[in-house]
């Protein structure tokens, strides 16, 4: 692709969001920038605070423990309470707990507070993804969340270089950076984002308003198609979180140093932060079955093989394989949760979508750890392999049929309570217009 046509699809993809999105994209920017917590904690524990490799892996799991459980506390509230509150209150909570994580001693208040991180820096996610939802043209969220998607990634590659840098000097300031710019965030929901949560959703009191009725955690879990879609989540996720979890001990055990896998792994970020804006306008119209089933092969067997992979610059390649069915895999999916998403239900929805990634992360360091230690690392790959084929499988299945537009794909779903949703998705576009949105974060 010539430098033209890609200034056209930069330009493509920014035009026509509304105000109120890129306050949000600043959000998630801004606190992606001071991601510290999650990158360094294991190294933190081990060099700095001089505690085994076994306790931090138990803080570190407990961390992702806290994050099933605040993803479906924080997609209730931000239903019942609204997202802004939502959001306002698991930034503010997260800049405290961070802060004070940084001054823990003991090792069973390290543990505490490391649970309590994980469940305020994860209690935000159903309230931006449902913001999103709420504020964004539904022709427009594919590429909305792309861009969501890339500052993600943008601000993580530039978080985890400066971190770096700051730990060498001292963890505490990476801490207290953290909390700082975590509540700057708090500061920019409060001052310019207004509530986006659609009129007649359901009260506090969990009773619907107006034609809406209340929509709760077991309307969700009777959804068949949408549950389908977090089945298949779980297997994507697995697949994807190989790469910080089973790659780094296979190139370990391959006599490969921490530098050469510091070295493969920020493929996958400097080919986001390149590709993610071209590669979402060249798809963002285009059949998400075929997205999802062809970006689940490229993941499933792009991690295959490295079965095959020898020196640094093939492992390298691996990654660039798996890295672009992540960049095709993760606005297509997002889209697609948001169209089987009753209005009224988002942050129900969306919290549920993300305990599949939170239990992920829990289940494939135990899975990679099991497989690799009782049969070597190439049982791990081909496990990616067939993981992959039936995520493609299933997602083919799943999307047959599938009705175009929200509320075609709530009444094809069954879900209940989305009676009227037509009436609110026809309206969206005036909802974008509103200045009535909320930042977030990733």
């Amino acid at each position: 692709m010539s430098a033209a046509r890609l200034a056209h699809a930069a330009r493509e993809s920014v035009s026509g969001l509304p105000r109120a999105f890129w306050w949000l994209w600043t959000s998630t920017l801004v606190n992606r920038l001071g991601a510290f917590v999650a990158t360094f904690m294991a190294l933190y524990l081990t060099l700095d605070r001089g505690y085994s490799a076994s306790f931090a892996g138990l803080v570190v799991a407990l961390h992702g423990l806290g994050g099933v459980i605040s993803s479906l506390v924080a997609g209730v509230m931000t239903d019942r309470l609204g997202r802004r509150p939502t959001l306002l209150a698991a930034q503010a909570s997260t800049a405290f707990s961070v802060a004070l994580l940084g001054f823990m001693e003991h090792p069973a208040a390290i543990a505490a507070v490391a649970l309590l991180v994980g469940m305020t820096s994860n209690a935000s996610r159903p309230a931006v993804a449902a913001m999103m939802a709420d504020i964004v043209r539904p022709e427009d969220r594919v590429r909305a969340f792309a861009l969501n998607y890339w500052a993600i990634n943008l601000g993580f590659a530039v978080s985890a270089t400066a971190a770096g840098l700051i730990a060498e000097y001292s963890y505490l300031a990476g801490f207290l950076g953290e909390a700082v710019l975590t509540l700057a965030c708090a500061v920019l929901v409060f001052v310019k984002l207004p509530e986006s949560r659609p009129e007649g959703a359901p009260t506090g009191t969990g009773k619907g308003t107006g034609a809406e009725p209340a929509i709760g955690l077991g309307t969700v879990l009777r959804d068949g198609r949408f549950m389908s879609v977090v089945g298949l989540s779980f297997l994507i996720s697995l697949i994807f979180t190989q790469g910080s979890v089973g790659l780094p001990v296979a190139m370990g055990a391959a006599g490969f140093s921490p530098a050469d896998y510091g070295l493969v792994v920020a493929v996958n970020g400097v080919l986001i932060v390149l590709l993610q804006i071209p590669v979402t306008a060249f798809i963002e119209h285009r059949d998400p079955q075929k997205l999802l089933v062809i970006s689940a092969l490229l993941a499933g067997y792009g991690f295959a093989l490295t079965a095959f992979a020898g020196p640094v610059w093939a492992y390298a390649l691996t990654v660039c394989v798996w890295t672009l069915a992540e960049i095709v895999n993760s606005p297509t999916q997002m889209g697609l949760v948001v169209q089987l998403s009753p209005v009224h239900g988002r942050g129900r929805y969306q919290g549920v979508y993300n305990l599949s990634w939170a239990v992920a992360a829990l289940v494939a360091p135990l899975m990679a750890g099991f497989v690799i230690d009782r049969y070597g690392a190439d049982l791990l790959w081909a496990a990616t392999g067939v993981l992959g084929t039936v995520a493609a499988a299933g997602y083919w299945l799943l999307m047959r049929g599938l009705p175009e537009g929200d509320a075609g794909v709530a009444v094809a779903a069954g879900s209940p309570g989305t009676e009227g949703a037509g009436d609110e998705v026809a309206g969206e576009a005036q909802v974008g217009a509103k200045p009535a949105a909320a930042a977030g974060v990733a």
